[in-house]
């Protein structure tokens, strides 16, 4: 069986490290507000696919460095050289850009975004693709495609956005491009929950090693049927999810959470 070491990974474009089977990823370019490169996307798609095998993390923390989340994509790095290219090379970047969404979307962990400051462009789609989203006050979402004039249809978020906020809401953001604070973003939903700019990341971490200390294989589990229900009807998705808590019954998991109750202790949970 293919395993990968994600303790032993070595990032090159941003910041990785992994503690109590937490690995928190943080954009690291704090000068520019944490933007993407076409390097920084190849390695995110790449990681993320990698996940799918590695038996040592089983949450993932996802941030940024000094105030900010991701301003999205470079203004210098990107997009300039993007005015430059032909079809096929736009057509390759626009893949990659949308497979980094899908790759975190397959990877077995929960990820948690702790965004605080600018978070922008195609730092929405990382936070849009996230499962659980903490936010600050003072934050700013911004769905920048079309302020330089794309349609708002990117890396997903035609998709992604309107289930989270609904469609009325994500129209209007797609089409306009504005910047939405930290208090709306909650009141719709995009938040989870807001915390001050000193606690967020700690908030993030904390609910993740909750997650990492719990019944994983059913965490897996119910990523995955969230992900491939979106697009079953009704009765497609009941007999999905009978098959997959049948599976989930046969965890030690599942048998370890019995025995505790019965002796009215806690469970404790290792991922079998």
């Amino acid at each position: 069986m293919r395993e990968f070491r994600a303790a032993d990974y070595k990032a090159q474009h941003f910041d990785w490290k992994v503690e109590n089977k937490v690995a928190t990823l943080t954009l690291n370019r704090p000068e520019k507000k944490n933007p993407l490169t076409f390097d920084s996307y190849g390695e995110l798609r790449d990681l993320f696919t990698n996940l799918v095998y590695a038996n040592d993390v089983k949450a993932v923390v996802l941030t940024g460095a000094g105030g900010n989340f991701c301003s999205g994509g470079d203004v210098h790095e990107i997009i300039g050289p993007l005015t430059k290219m032909d079809m096929p090379e736009l057509l390759e970047f626009t893949r990659m850009t949308g497979d980094a969404v899908k790759a975190m979307r397959m990877a077995p962990q929960p990820i948690v975004a702790a965004i605080d400051g600018i978070c922008a462009g195609a730092g929405t789609m990382l936070a849009c693709a996230s499962d659980i989203r903490l936010g600050t006050a003072r934050s700013k979402v911004a769905f920048l495609f079309v302020r330089v004039g794309l349609a708002g249809a990117d890396m997903g978020a035609c998709t992604l956005l309107p289930r989270l906020i609904g469609l009325s809401r994500a129209a209007e953001l797609l089409y306009t491009g504005r910047a939405m604070p930290g208090d709306e973003a909650e009141r719709f939903g995009f938040y989870n929950s807001l915390h001050e700019s000193d606690d967020v990341l700690a908030a993030a971490t904390s609910l993740a090693r909750s997650l990492a200390d719990g019944p994983t294989f059913g965490h897996a589990m119910t990523k995955k049927m969230l992900w491939q229900e979106w697009s079953a009807g009704l009765g497609e998705c009941i007999e999905a999810e009978a098959q997959a808590q049948a599976i989930c019954m046969k965890t030690k998991d599942f048998e370890r959470a019995y025995t505790a109750f019965a002796n009215k202790k806690s469970p404790v949970f290792a991922g079998d």
